[in-house]
């Protein structure tokens, strides 16, 4: 079989049935780290996979999106095998991401000040990287998965698997252990070079290395804001009794969609209600600051507010920092020569703080206009003014960083932070990263707003995420209050707007393995098929229409 390898610009034939970690020991690819799996005709593949056709073939280690996800998968295994070797019938979950790691809990057991029980687990994990384990994947039939999974005490994943209509079924196993997960893993716990386990609150944070420098793990940042908001979400998820896909599909085939609908919109309403009583409650502030990631859900967030305001009788008013560009001659570039309008330097600061240090002490000011067009700002007549009811609101990607508002009295400043943090696991096992929730809205707002192909915006998607982590994830934690946006049913009525788009990238592009993996991760929801139950007002309709807000 002729193969195509992409590191080494070769090609060359393999016997019928070689494997691809044979075909990456004949290649002798220089890499800086060890190579965990690869892209066969753009389709992720672990090196245990076998050739029977001519293939292009594509080596990839973990400092690669899908390197760093199969590296991440095993390692969560090893802590599962560890906590079970510690602790003979209590299970381990993976609860969300916080503070630059993965907060896990144990089922049945308080870790609060349990150091040296974490250390326990811990060693235990590095015995088990040590014996170099194979990650063993085998195929079986759906209902032998379910019979394993009851038999282990794992009911919400048998409960999954009951609801699927597949005849066979991937699962691993780890020396006696045997679970599933919604992705590859590495070849053996040898791979798992990096790691570090520490106790925190009731539970534990499992911390993964650095993608781009995986000789380093990522620095402990203390996120209290972040916990707290992840935290109130468990709670209404508790309320809404779905923790997991399992639930969420369960409510769906007994017909109670349309109250789950219900119950998500109105926690999103007390929330925003909430945030009003305590703005209105402290009467010196004059300026709301709102920030947050792509596809938050922001511009809606900032309209439910601002009538949540009128009726708090207050006068919002919404300023957009999009006013405040510098002239195009004055943008700061990137290290390409490109005008990097992300950038703080690209905001007029000075003109900003000094137009809303002026509304606060009385006077009207000229609101200055930017045209994209001219790249210039120009003026057109526009006055602002404002009295003891007015309050003003900004959002923006720099919102939260103190540098924009560095000659702004803190006492009239009021932080938001919007984020769509999912709380929902595919099981108790497989989280869903929050990034999944953003990317899948921002395709489809993409499409039906901006005429972009899902090709199109899975291919800038890598360009955003650096922007969030470089302008926005720092100052998270300056926010006075967040606001989650995610709503639990809306992953299983975007799946019909998202599937479509999905289907159409061409496997010859490499964005196609990353649409296969949202493909299957659509396939283990339920539809929800009554948008009308879901509210005009809804931060859902924001990417996928029929909103009453403008836009």
């Amino acid at each position: 079989m002729e193969i195509i390898c992409k590191n080494t610009k070769s090609k060359k034939e393999y016997d019928f049935g070689t494997s691809l970690h044979e075909i990456l020991k004949d290649q002798k690819i220089k890499n800086k780290y060890p190579i965990v799996g690869a892209l066969v005709d753009n389709q992720i593949q672990e090196l245990s996979y076998r050739i029977y056709k001519p293939h292009t073939v594509k080596f990839f280690d973990i400092t690669q999106r899908d390197g760093m996800r199969m590296y991440f998968r095993s390692l969560y295994f090893v802590l599962m095998k560890a906590v079970k070797s510690v602790y003979k019938d209590v299970d381990v979950m993976i609860e969300h991401s916080v503070s630059n790691g993965y907060f896990c809990q144990l089922s049945s057991i308080d870790l609060t000040g349990q150091t040296e029980q974490v250390n326990i687990i811990k060693n235990k994990m590095i015995e088990i990287i040590n014996s170099d384990l194979p990650f063993v994947r085998k195929e079986i039939l759906n209902t032998e998965a379910i019979n394993i999974f009851e038999k282990n005490n794992y009911p919400e994943k048998a409960r999954l698997f009951k609801q699927s209509t597949s005849l066979y079924t991937s699962v691993y196993k780890l020396g006696n252990l045997t679970d599933y997960f919604y992705g590859y893993l590495v070849p053996s716990t040898a791979y798992i070079s990096k790691f570090d386990l520490i106790q925190l609150y009731d539970g534990m944070l499992l911390k993964v290395p650095k993608r781009k420098n995986p000789k380093k793990i990522k620095p402990f940042i203390k996120q209290e804001k972040m916990f707290d908001i992840l935290a109130e979400h468990k709670n209404w998820v508790d309320i809404m009794k779905t923790p997991n896909v399992g639930r969420l599909n369960e409510q769906i085939l007994n017909g109670n969609d349309g109250e789950l609908i219900k119950l998500s919109e109105a926690l999103h309403e007390k929330k925003i209600v909430e945030i009003v009583e305590i703005i209105k409650n402290k009467r010196d502030i004059k300026l709301i600051l709102i920030a947050g990631p792509s596809s938050s859900g922001k511009t809606t967030f900032s309209k439910r507010l601002s009538i949540q305001l009128k009726v708090a009788g207050l006068k919002p008013i919404q300023i957009s920092l999009d006013n405040y560009f510098v002239n195009r001659e004055k943008t700061p570039k990137d290290e390409n020569g490109e005008y990097n309008f992300e950038a703080l330097e690209a905001l007029d600061i000075k003109t900003f703080n000094k137009n809303i240090n002026d509304l606060k002490s009385g006077k009207t000011i000229d609101l200055p206009k930017f045209s994209f067009e001219t790249g210039k700002r120009y003026y057109d007549g526009t006055k602002l003014s404002a009295d003891n009811e007015t309050i003003f609101i900004a959002e923006g990607i720099h919102a939260l960083n103190p540098e924009l508002t560095q000659n702004i009295d803190n006492k009239i400043k009021y932080k938001i932070y919007i984020s769509a943090l999912t709380q929902i696991g595919i099981d108790g096992h497989n989280r869903i990263p929050t990034t999944d929730n953003r990317l899948i809205r921002r395709i489809i707002r993409d499409n039906k707003y901006r005429g972009y192909s899902a090709f199109e915006t899975l291919k800038r998607w890598e360009s955003v995420r650096q922007g969030e982590e470089l302008n926005i994830f720092p100052y998270q934690e300056e926010a006075d209050i967040m606001f989650n946006s995610a709503l639990l049913y809306e992953l299983a009525v975007l799946k019909k707007y998202a599937i479509p788009l999905l289907k159409e990238i061409n496997q010859q592009e490499q964005e196609y393995a990353e649409a296969k993996r949202l493909l299957k991760f659509f396939s283990y929801f339920k539809d929800i098929n009554i948008e009308d139950e879901i509210p005009p007002t809804s931060i859902l309709r924001e990417f996928f229409g029929e909103s009453t807000f403008r836009y």
